[in-house]
């Protein structure tokens, strides 16, 4: 190769390890996802709502509305212990899940469809599958409005990327069951009354991937050509600067020869 080739080499390969290490930081970075649930009434229970989930990279935001549900329990208001349901079929269940034949579908029968739980969501503290019976730190009532951001774990960032994260509210107002069911034990803790824990409100959470978009543009979850940022246009111009320092050595070669 003479000394003009490899003058012009030089700048060509730095800018192409520009432009590699120029590639948006979001191409490879923590993944984005939004998505909602209409929670329709479990086991006669009239409790209704909407659950809304935005997850950033391990970050999750989560609103859940509900009403309809049990009002009172030992003149307090009654617990909803609610969850986010990873890792089955990623559905709810309907009435021929009741295997024991007691009239409603329990948690344990529940699970076949909705699977286990990934996510407490509960008021304050701890929200693993070990605060999923924690009834002080959930809401309580017949309606309410619970919104909390915390770290999601990875099991549960998996359900809600792959379509089987479901949200199950619990709590059953006893008057609205049947007397057999109403005079069962819980099938999670047998310290507690069946209605406690009996399935109230359940929907799947239908989640998309949000892409890096323009201000203003629609969120279809892909990432837009046009769309260029900082680190791009430093790249850019730091490439030009190399191609320009190396017309110049050219220019100074040319007039020497």
């Amino acid at each position: 190769m003479n000394t003009k080739l490899r003058l012009l080499a030089v700048p060509t390969l730095a800018l192409g390890a520009l432009a590699l290490s120029a590639t948006p930081s979001f191409a490879h970075g923590p993944d984005s996802w939004s998505g909602q649930a209409t929670l329709n009434s479990m086991n006669n229970s009239g409790t209704t709502g909407q659950a809304m989930v935005e997850v950033h990279g391990t970050e999750a935001k989560v609103t859940v509305n509900v009403t309809g549900a049990a009002e009172t329990f030992m003149d307090g208001p009654f617990p909803h212990a609610q969850h986010i349901h990873i890792a089955a079929q990623g559905v709810c269940p309907g009435p021929d899940a009741d295997t024991d034949g007691d009239g409603v579908v329990n948690t344990t029968e529940g699970h076949p469809f909705y699977g286990h739980i990934g996510t407490s969501l509960t008021t304050e503290g701890d929200t693993s599958a070990d605060s999923g019976l924690a009834v002080e730190r959930f809401p309580g009532g017949s309606a309410y409005n619970y919104e909390r951001t915390f770290e999601v774990n990875p099991e549960t960032a998996q359900s809600l990327e792959n379509g089987t994260a479901v949200v199950v509210v619990h709590g059953v107002d006893p008057s609205k069951m049947p007397e057999a069911a109403a005079a069962k034990m819980s099938d999670l803790d047998p310290s507690l009354p069946a209605a406690a824990t009996l399935p109230a409100a359940c929907g799947t959470l239908a989640v998309s991937q949000m892409g890096a978009m323009p201000e203003g543009g629609a969120d279809t979850g892909v990432e837009t050509a046009g769309a260029v940022d900082g680190t791009t246009l430093a790249a850019a111009g730091a490439g030009a600067g190399v191609l320009a320092l190396a017309g110049a050595v050219l220019a100074r070669r040319r007039a020497r020869g």
